[in-house]
């Protein structure tokens, strides 16, 4: 798998992360990096203490990370979960909210390990 086919597998924007970081080789080395990011697992953490304002700032987190690297779905959907979260305790169960960031961070998992293989 090429860089280009992994940023089709996962809902990324090719054209953007190139025009940001400039190198494949450079992309690579941050999507390596990406699977060290803790953001997930302390949202997911977070949000099974009800701990409002740590997942906020986790999914937070992880939405400018997946927009730096131009991970668009996990973006996108990371965004919508720290809205709901950005006032504290949300509204409405963000569990479904949470899925679609679990979701979508496995899919960018899977592609990075596709293009550079999988850590121990």
């Amino acid at each position: 798998m090429d860089l280009r086919e992994c940023y089709a597998q996962l809902g990324g924007d090719y054209d953007g992360v190139m025009g940001r970081l400039r190198s494949e080789e450079r992309v690579v080395r941050f999507a390596r990096l990406f699977r060290s990011d803790e953001n997930f697992q302390l949202l997911t953490d977070a949000l099974a203490a009800s701990d409002w304002a740590t997942a906020f700032r986790a999914a937070h987190s992880l939405k400018g990370v997946a927009l730096n690297l131009a991970f668009t779905r996990l973006a996108e959907s990371s965004s919508a979960l720290t809205e709901a979260l950005r006032a504290g305790a949300p509204a409405e169960d963000p569990e479904q909210l949470y899925r679609a960031v679990e979701r979508d961070y496995r899919t960018v998992l899977a592609a990075v390990d596709a293009l550079t293989g999988p850590t121990a």
